[in-house]
């Protein structure tokens, strides 16, 4: 089955708590603090494969999850980093945000990206030693990793795709320039799904061709297999646009290039744009020389060069092929998809992410980075309560308190912890 969609849900590792703990060796008074650090929690890594032509792989299984790192412990041992999920995906993968649909990455190397990042393991006790804290008694815990939801969309990398309405031959074309093994069938609807093929040109030049599912009048609006697979052309350089010149289909050649191109246009108005080669196909059953004539001068005022072939005889596809390579050899590269997603602020003070009602004459005061810094602080040591209460101060929370009208004694809640407010 050919999957080119699927959504999933991937959360990096938590870092690993640091420890608290203090030396101890005969002969030796005061140690000091040794609490070794928490571990790095694994990232979630995309990396393309190109043995996978499909998604298929995300039907089943929809959800990733790193390792988390271990926590440290005394005499300053680090704990163990978690490993990181190496995510296996097919080359032309575009990876987008489930929320906005903004891309994140398009996958068309093979430069492995992290999509998640793992969460930094916390300090243990040893780093908050002064020379007037001797005997810190709080650690910091390990953050937790990265949580996505995101889109994997496949846009096939080819530098030439084949349209046209179906039955006009583009899957026998495929078979009969390249090395592939399309199905085919004298019926609508054989294809379905993309094909590649290698067509080889010389022994230094060769190019990717893609067999496109038939797309008929109303593809772009969801009639037919195009609408499922018009995102496949995307990429592609040069379009050959396959026409049955016999009209065996009862079809006029004519009104089916039309059709294919409006159809194109309206799904993207940049693959109207695209550089195109006309192949008429079937020329060795065409019956009317005068309707193939009628064919070749509308392409020709128009600019659209045009070639006579027979993919089931193989009758000019060395001229078809010389040309593609031709054209190819001075279009620009295949595309590839810039980044248009954001990353949030990641920030641990961040004032205008935090939110500030009053409700029964208890102040509530919520935001992300509120949850970030409590998850820091110990609320059993008086020092790291210090800490906790600086960050809120250099935060600005306090002013905008005052400027909301708390006053002393009022109850605060901190992402459902609550405090007595005192200036």
């Amino acid at each position: 089955m050919f999957v080119d969609k699927a959504d999933i849900s991937v959360a990096a590792g938590s870092g690993g708590n640091g420890a608290v703990s203090f030396h101890r060796e005969k002969y030796v008074a005061a140690g000091g603090p040794d609490g070794g650090d928490g571990g790095r929690g694994g990232n979630i890594v995309l990396k393309a494969d190109a043995n996978m032509s499909t998604l298929m792989d995300f039907r089943y299984k929809r959800k990733y999850k790193a390792a988390s790192g271990a926590d440290g412990s005394g005499n300053q041992k680090t704990g163990r980093d978690g490993d990181d999920l190496v995510i296996r995906v097919p080359l032309g993968t575009l990876v987008r945000d489930k929320d906005t649909g903004a891309i994140i990455k398009d996958i068309s190397d093979t430069e492995p990206f992290i999509l998640a990042a793992g969460g930094r393991g916390g300090w243990g006790n040893k780093h908050f030693a002064t020379p007037v804290r001797q005997a810190p008694r709080f650690a910091r815990p390990g953050l937790p990793g990265q949580r996505r939801d995101v889109v994997l969309e496949l846009k096939l990398l080819a530098d030439v795709g084949l349209a046209g309405f179906p039955n006009v031959g583009k899957s026998t074309l495929l078979a009969a320039m390249s090395k592939a093994h399309p199905k085919i069938a004298n019926y609508h609807f054989t294809t379905l799904y993309p094909n590649l093929g290698v067509v080889y040109v010389s022994e230094d030049s060769s190019f990717v061709m893609a067999d496109i599912p038939g797309i008929i009048e109303g593809a772009s609006e969801g009639a037919g297999l195009g609408h499922d697979f018009l995102r496949h052309i995307e990429r592609c350089r040069l379009i050959v646009h396959v026409i049955d010149a016999s009209g065996s289909e009862g079809r006029d050649p004519i009104e089916d290039y039309e059709s294919i191109n409006t159809e194109l246009a309206r799904y993207d108005a940049r693959l109207a744009q695209r550089p195109q080669i006309v192949a008429a196909n079937k020329c060795d059953i065409v019956s009317d020389k005068s309707a193939l004539e009628t064919l070749r001068r509308y392409m020709q005022e128009r600019g659209i060069p045009f070639y006579e072939i027979s993919a089931a005889t193989h009758s000019g596809l060395d001229r078809l092929r010389t040309a593609i390579s031709s054209q190819l050899s001075v279009l620009p590269p295949i595309g590839v998809f810039e980044p248009e997603y954001s990353e949030p602020y990641l920030g641990l003070i961040s004032p205008d992410d935090l939110t500030i009602e009053q409700d029964d004459g208890i102040w509530f005061v919520e935001g992300s980075w509120l949850e970030r810094l409590v998850s820091r602080v110990n609320f059993g040591d008086s020092e790291s309560m210090m800490y906790f209460e600086r960050a809120l101060k250099s935060s600005g929370l306090y002013d905008r308190l005052e400027q909301s009208g708390i006053k002393e004694g009022d109850t605060v809640s901190i992402v459902g912890m609550e405090f007595e407010y005192k200036r």
